[in-house]
C-alpha cells in the first residue's frame, strides 16, 4: 500500500522537553499522519536533505513544503498549521505577510528563553557549534 504524499515535513528537536511535548500535541491532531515529523536527537544526516544543516536544524524549527522548499521559525509554524485540519484557519492568517513577520519576532523571543532551558536541563544540551538567531 502506498503512503500518502506528506502534506509537510517537520524538523524537530525531538532531545528538548519543551519541544518534544509541544510536536507531541501536534503529532496527536487529525491530519498528523500526513506529516512526516523528523526527531532531530535520533535522525540520519540524510534525512536532512542537503539544504540543511543539523546545526541550523536545532536552531530553529524547520519544515519542508511538499514542493520542496524549506521554510523556519514562524513560517514553519504557519505551514504546519495549515497542514492540520483544525489549525488550518490560524495557518492562513498566521502565514500573511505582516502577521507572519510579527510572530517571527515573538518566535526569535522564544529561542532566547528557549537558550536558557537547554543550558539548566542536563539532558536537553545543544551541540556546541549551535547557534541562535
Amino acid at each position: 500500500m502506498n503512503r500518502p504524499t506528506p502534506l509537510l515535513t517537520l524538523y524537530y528537536d525531538g532531545g528538548c522537553p519543551v519541544c518534544t511535548r509541544e510536536i507531541g500535541f501536534y503529532q496527536r491532531r487529525r491530519g498528523a499522519e500526513r506529516i512526516t515529523w523528523i526527531n532531530l536527537a535520533q535522525c540520519e544526516d540524510a534525512a536532512l536533505g542537503s539544504d540543511l544543516s543539523r546545526e541550523a536544524a536545532y536552531a530553529r524549527l524547520h519544515a519542508r513544503r511538499p514542493d520542496g522548499q524549506l521554510v523556519s521559525g514562524a513560517q514553519a509554524f504557519a505551514s504546519l498549521w495549515q497542514a492540520l485540519p483544525a489549525f488550518c484557519l490560524a495557518g492562513r492568517i498566521a502565514s500573511l505577510p505582516g502577521i507572519v513577520h510579527g510572530l517571527e519576532g515573538g518566535y526569535r523571543g522564544f529561542l532566547k528563553v528557549r537558550r536558557l532551558w537547554r543550558k539548566e536541563a542536563g539532558a536537553c544540551q545543544l551541540p556546541d557549534n549551535t547557534r541562535f538567531k
